[in-house]
């Protein structure tokens, strides 16, 4: 069977793809192992991630720990963005716009008593990317929910 022709926009992804490392809360999670790669021949862009026994996760997290993790990023060319589908161990999904340009990567939603937004920013070398996860109840006052740091561990 033939594959779909990816759009040229998803080239800005190809920053993600690899095997990295992720850290968050300070460090006190992590190491997350994150893996972000191609599916049907570059049309999407999966993100998988999991705890393995080395990972430190905070007691108070508990239930809550949302791992294992995927997202998957697609493009709409009519629109011109990115939306990315999550779904984790908890059975939570949600869906949320995306950008990665000039060297900063963002993630957004908008939902009733519950907004995110993620901001992060890469290194010269492409090898990190530090930002963190705010939250908002009503979208005008935020707080920082975690920090994270991305360390890439494989190669793109």
């Amino acid at each position: 069977m033939r594959q779909p022709t990816p759009h040229t926009a998803l080239r800005q992804l190809d920053v993600l793809v690899g095997e990295w490392d992720m850290w968050a809360a300070g460090h006190r999670v992590g190491p997350v192992r994150t893996e972000f790669s191609w599916l049907e021949g570059g049309v999407f862009l999966v993100q998988r991630a999991d705890v393995g026994p080395e990972s430190a996760l905070p007691a108070e997290w508990g239930p809550n720990a949302p791992f294992p993790t995927v997202t998957l990023t697609g493009y709409d060319e009519t629109a011109g963005d990115f939306t990315t589908l999550y779904a984790d161990g908890r059975g939570v999904a949600r869906v949320y716009r995306t950008s990665v340009s000039g060297g900063t990567w963002k993630q957004w939603r908008v939902a009733p008593g519950f907004h995110q937004r993620f901001n992060a920013s890469f290194n010269d070398r492409g090898d990190t990317i530090k930002g963190g996860w705010e939250r908002s109840e009503d979208g005008e006052h935020w707080m920082l929910d975690f920090d994270v740091t991305y360390t890439r561990v494989g190669a793109a």
